[in-house]
């Protein structure tokens, strides 16, 4: 993907499969690193300390600037906010909440990036606002039933995890930063020193984990990390918050598909219609962004 000012549409349409496909897996993927032996803090430390030097090893070799003392700051600042607080909460919030849960309240993000965009004097318009609220809307459709078996902790976790993302976003743009993929792999770096801190504070301690436990970890790795958070970080530097936010009414979408595909489950006619609205959303925020461009 091309980092110039005004990328090209393919580029666009490209990083947002990739959030949208990529992300809507890494629940599941998730799960099974949790089950097959990983922490919440531990897996999101070893995940992102592993992707993001691979991506700095690359990125020097290919002679890409390292990040100035200043860019490293904010690389830490954002670390912090995404990853050790945004990912390391849904990480912890897994062990005890629904995924419907869990997906509901990422879901949420969007909305919050809109209110934090709107205190920092960007003013979303009324056309976005229609596509974030029909998007929660079928979200919370789609999820209604997972609202009922979260603990209060976990609960809290995944407000704190939505919120912590959502202003972490917000916040880096304008900001002094390398490269888009440089702030991915800094960024990555500052989260997994802060994800290991936290978890050797907490005491958290792990077991060897199984083979499904090392795939998923290493799917998180390369996929959910390297390509997909690439990607996401790449967004934040091209396009509107609402639209790089659009990935969480999409990725309860792709939860399902695969609940079908990988564990036999069938999408009621509810579920069905519940994603035909998210879907729609989407749509709006989309068709509101190549308004205003205009």
């Amino acid at each position: 993907m091309t980092t110039a000012a005004t990328p090209r549409p393919l580029a666009i349409v490209a990083a947002l499969l990739a959030v949208y496909v990529i992300w809507g897996s890494t629940y599941l993927a998730i799960h099974f690193a949790l089950q097959g032996g990983f922490t919440p803090f531990l897996l999101g430390g070893f995940r992102f300390l592993m992707a993001g030097g691979l991506m700095f090893a690359v990125l020097r070799w290919r002679g890409v600037a390292a990040p100035t003392p200043a860019q490293w700051r904010n690389l830490w600042v954002m670390g912090a906010l995404l990853l050790a607080l945004g990912n390391g909460m849904v990480n912890y919030a897994e062990q005890t909440v629904s995924s419907g849960l869990t997906a509901v309240a990422v879901a949420s993000s969007p909305i919050w990036m809109g209110v934090f965009a709107l205190l920092r004097g960007e003013r979303p318009s009324p056309m976005e606002w229609l596509g974030v609220a029909v998007g929660f809307v079928g979200v919370l459709w789609l999820n209604v039933n997972g609202m009922r078996g979260g603990s209060m902790v976990g609960l809290l976790a995944l407000l704190l995890a939505s919120m912590a993302w959502a202003y972490g976003s917000i916040w880096s743009r304008g900001r002094d930063l390398p490269t888009p993929f440089m702030t991915a792999a800094g960024q990555m770096l500052c989260g997994s020193v802060l994800m290991l801190g936290i978890a050797l504070v907490t005491g958290e301690r792990m077991s060897m984990p199984d083979g499904k436990g090392m795939a998923a970890f290493l799917y998180l790795v390369f996929f959910g990390s390297i390509i997909g958070f690439s990607a996401y970080i790449w967004l934040l530097h091209h396009v509107r918050p609402v639209l790089a936010g659009s990935y969480a009414y999409v990725n309860p979408v792709i939860a399902v598909m695969l609940g079908a595909w990988l564990a036999h489950e069938r999408a009621s006619a509810t579920e069905l219609g519940a994603m035909a609205v998210i879907l729609a959303g989407v749509v709006v925020i989309t068709l509101a962004r190549a308004i205003k461009r205009r």
